[in-house]
């Protein structure tokens, strides 16, 4: 097959690591000399003079600290560089406006992490169908959960390979990250059918041609009330707390546990937002979503005590909602899988499709009676349906007369501005 048909795909895949309690702290030990690691870098670029601020004279000074502190030395020396070309691109990032300078990274509010940037160095192999078996340098072999076929041993060569991996610790424990490279097929264009999509609290996810997609609540009743029970727990701890003296280790072991529920709350919603996703980009082959500013729709309704504000509260359950649904994610793997597939994904403007009459085109006061009914008020319409589908409909109709949003110098314009026209037109 020629070169034209085949697409270089690089994607990541995290796994849950099983580590005895001996390889978690030889673990933890590392990912503390990788902080501590870059504190001390940062603090060598703030005490140097911009000429000598230089990638040679950076490593110089990482090898000399490694071995002046005995501690540094649990970390791999292939980390530490990783370490090193993570905070230069760091700055680059900073310098080229895509992020904020780099800064001290602290004990508690650092995400602990261990870069492997050799392959070769993982030698991973699979025991059976559940398990697989990778190497950790200066941990040992280790099991991680096998989860997906990954391009080893046989499989592997110059073009299907992992290129390295990244250990990530989380409230639910280690995980390994891979960095995957594989070369693929190029996928021929979708055939299916166009669909428009509307996102919601109520219903997180409905499509122009009547289907929804719905979830239960991420942690059963149980769980719900232990967080609860934990939260309280917390607060009474933290009321006792003197000012200035150190979180205690039982609040710190509170704080552990309402994480962990956290994050396997967390984790079953990215699950069902993955399964979801995947199934849409299977099924259709233009999908067509709003352009949501989530930052404005989730900022908080201020109050002070000279005013009080209206409806502080409800506002503020609604941006939990909001932020909870994680529209922007799901609008991100669509993105990815769409183009995965074959398909493609565009964007709308927003404004009015949810209280737009799909069937006339007009938008008439009153015609959203309530969250789950849309009966259109105008004079010889009079169409009524699901409010959900209604939006959906009028989503994909802005695609179909043009009104498409490109990206353009970091904001979306629109591709041909002209009236809406009637949905019945189509």
């Amino acid at each position: 097959m020629s070169q034209d048909h085949l697409v270089r795909r690089q994607f990541g895949h995290r796994a849950r690591l099983a580590l005895s309690p001996a390889e978690v702290s030889k673990t933890d030990a590392q990912a503390h000399a990788a902080r501590a690691l870059w504190n001390l870098l940062h603090a060598w670029w703030q005490m140097m003079p911009k000429e000598k601020r230089t990638l040679a004279d950076a490593d110089a000074a990482i090898r000399q600290a490694r071995r002046d502190i005995d501690f540094l030395a649990v970390l791999p020396a292939q980390a530490a560089q990783a370490v090193l070309k993570t905070y230069f691109q760091a700055w680059r990032n900073c310098w080229e406006g895509r992020a904020d300078a780099p800064n001290f990274k602290g004990r508690f509010r650092t995400v602990m992490s261990v870069d492997i940037p050799q392959g070769r160095d993982l030698n991973i192999t699979r025991v059976h169908r559940r398990w697989g078996m990778v190497n950790i340098p200066k941990v040992g072999r280790v099991r991680f959960r096998w989860t997906k076929d990954l391009p080893v041993g046989k499989r592997a060569d110059a073009e299907n390979r992992i290129t390295g991996a990244r250990l990530i610790k989380d409230a639910l424990g280690w995980h390994i990250a891979f960095r995957v490279q594989t070369l693929e097929v190029k996928p021929g264009p979708h055939q299916g059918p166009d669909v428009g999509i509307d996102v919601g609290v109520t219903v997180p996810i409905a499509l122009s041609d009547g289907e929804t997609y719905e979830h239960g609540a991420w942690l059963t009743g149980k769980e719900k009330a232990r967080l609860l029970h934990l939260e309280q727990r917390a607060a009474r701890r933290k009321q006792h707390r003197r000012p200035g003296e150190p979180t205690s280790r039982r609040l710190h072991r509170t704080y552990d546990r309402i994480a962990g529920l956290r994050a396997k709350a967390k984790r079953r919603a990215l699950d069902w937002q993955h399964k979801t996703t995947t199934v849409i980009a299977r099924t259709y082959g233009t999908v067509v979503v709003e352009a949501l500013t989530i930052t404005n729709m989730v900022k908080s309704a201020r109050a002070t005590v000279e005013e009080s504000g209206n409806n502080v509260a409800q506002k503020s359950g609604l941006n939990r909602s909001i932020s909870g649904e994680a529209w922007g994610r799901t609008v991100t793997m669509l993105t990815y899988k769409t183009t995965r597939f074959g398909g493609t994904l565009h964007k709308v403007p927003a404004p009015n499709t949810s209280r737009r009459c799909s069937a006339c085109g007009f938008t008439t006061p009153g015609s959203r009676e309530s969250q789950a009914v849309f009966v259109c008020k105008n004079t010889g319409c009079g169409w009524s349906g699901n409010a959900d589908h209604n939006a959906a409909r009028n989503v994909l109709h802005l695609y179909r007369v043009g009104l498409a949003l490109i990206p353009a110098a970091g904001r979306a314009v629109v591709r041909r501005a002209e009236r809406v026209k009637p949905a019945a037109a189509r």
